[in-house]
């Protein structure tokens, strides 16, 4: 019996999952540093809370979350599920954010990338998905220069990395659009994860910033395992004299996407949108 049920929460989440999107995979040949051959995206068994998690990637894409024309403005986000590299917790910090976006009047696209231990892999996904956005630009209507990121715990580390490693070449060219840059125009950073690796919990020491690194919002929460990734961050855009915008309430603790019924999914949204309008490139 506990089997069947298994099997039919999957079969509803598979039914469910990329519904009436479109979906464009970022590879079209072999996927960079791959052997393994591309599949359909793995599930991970449903757990009682509620949430979509993707345990396997072998072929990265992105989900394309368009907004009501009446609302819709020429922006667009990329966004990177957390889930530490080894799964997506795909709905949490990947669709519904987009349904979010979509309400501003973001275009959204949900990065499905490499998972479980790809973390190489995940930044070739990122550059890459980056790019592709930007060469669909005259199809969705948007702004080539209007292309952010953003990311949820792993995500925030993946979206950091990409912020931060524009300059670093991470496989070689497939097609025109790896002619584009892969540099987001602003990033916004949800509890991220793995940003202070560095000595005595410093800055990880990959990450690079320099005055063409975009600017950032972070929102994190004191209680966090991974509070201390936020400020370290936040502390080095400082200093390098990036614009930084963080935000860091006593509690909350990890991995509440922006699901209601606690103060810090409930905050950092309305922080986040304010911070959008403001941007010099907001056209709103």
């Amino acid at each position: 019996m506990k089997n069947l049920l298994t099997l039919i929460l999957m079969l509803i989440s598979l039914s469910s999952f990329s519904q009436n999107k479109d979906l464009i995979y970022l590879w079209p040949d072999k996927v960079p540093g791959e052997a393994a051959g591309k599949n359909k995206p793995v599930f991970d068994t449903p757990k009682n809370d509620n949430i979509l998690r993707i345990s396997e990637i072998t072929n990265p894409a992105i989900e394309v979350w368009l907004p009501d024309p009446a609302v819709k403005n020429s922006s667009a986000v990329i966004i990177c599920p957390g889930g530490g590299y080894k799964i997506l917790a795909y709905d949490l910090e990947g669709t519904e954010v987009a349904a979010w976006l979509n309400k501003l009047g973001y275009t959204a696209f949900v990065l499905q990338y490499r998972v479980p231990d790809k973390k190489e892999g995940a930044l070739q996904d990122a550059q890459r998905a980056i790019r592709v956005v930007r060469s669909y630009a005259s199809k969705y209507k948007i702004d080539q220069e209007q292309i952010g990121i953003m990311g949820f715990s792993a995500g925030g580390s993946l979206s950091a990395r990409t912020s931060t490693l524009f300059n670093k070449k991470t496989y070689s060219p497939v097609d025109k659009a790896d002619s584009l840059s892969c540099r987001p125009s602003f990033t916004m950073l949800i509890y991220p994860a793995y940003l202070d690796l560095g000595a005595g919990r410093t800055l990880t020491p990959e990450l690079e910033i320099t005055k063409e690194t975009p600017p950032f919002y972070i929102f994190q929460t004191a209680d966090d395992q991974y509070g201390n990734s936020a400020l370290v961050i936040a502390g080095a855009l400082r200093d390098a004299k990036r614009p930084v915008e963080l935000h860091l309430m006593p509690s909350g603790g990890h991995g509440y996407g922006l699901r209601a019924g606690k103060t810090a999914p409930e905050t950092w949204p309305l922080l986040a949108e304010k911070w959008l309008k403001n941007l010099p490139i907001s056209n709103q």
